[in-house]
C-alpha cells in the first residue's frame, strides 16, 4: 500500500502515480484545486488531463473545466478516506463550479491508497 500524504502539497506530488490512464482516454479538461490553509496544507493547484495524460501544475489556470474549492485539511481527508466526497459536498465542505460530471469521474481518475 502506497504511503498516504501528510499535506496538500503531497496530495499533489503524489497525484501523477495515481492516475488511472485508462479513465481518462479522450478527456480534455482541467480541474482547479482552491485548496485554503497555511503552508503545505493549502494553496492552488491545477490538473490538466488530456488524451490520457495529466500534468499536475502550481497556480491558478485561466480557464478549468471544473473548479473545486474547499480547506486543505478537508481536502487531505477526502484524500485519504477521511471523509466522504458526496458528504463533503452536501454538509457545504466542498464547492464545485463548473463541469460536476468531471466531479463525480474524480475517483476513477485518481486512485489513493
Amino acid at each position: 500500500m502506497a504511503e498516504m500524504p501528510k499535506n496538500v502539497k503531497e496530495i499533489f506530488e503524489m497525484m501523477p502515480a495515481q492516475f488511472n490512464a485508462d479513465a481518462a482516454k479522450g478527456m480534455n479538461s482541467v480541474i482547479q484545486f482552491n485548496l485554503s490553509g497555511d503552508g503545505d496544507m493549502g494553496g492552488q493547484y491545477h490538473a490538466i488531463i488530456k488524451d490520457g495524460q495529466l500534468e499536475v501544475a502550481k497556480g491558478v489556470h485561466a480557464s478549468p473545466s471544473m473548479t473545486m474549492t474547499m480547506a486543505g485539511s478537508d481536502y487531505l481527508d477526502m484524500t485519504t478516506g477521511k471523509l466522504n466526497g458526496q458528504m463533503a459536498f452536501m454538509s457545504g465542505k466542498l464547492k464545485i463550479a463548473g463541469d460536476m460530471g468531471l466531479a463525480m469521474k474524480m475517483q476513477q481518475l485518481f486512485k489513493m491508497g
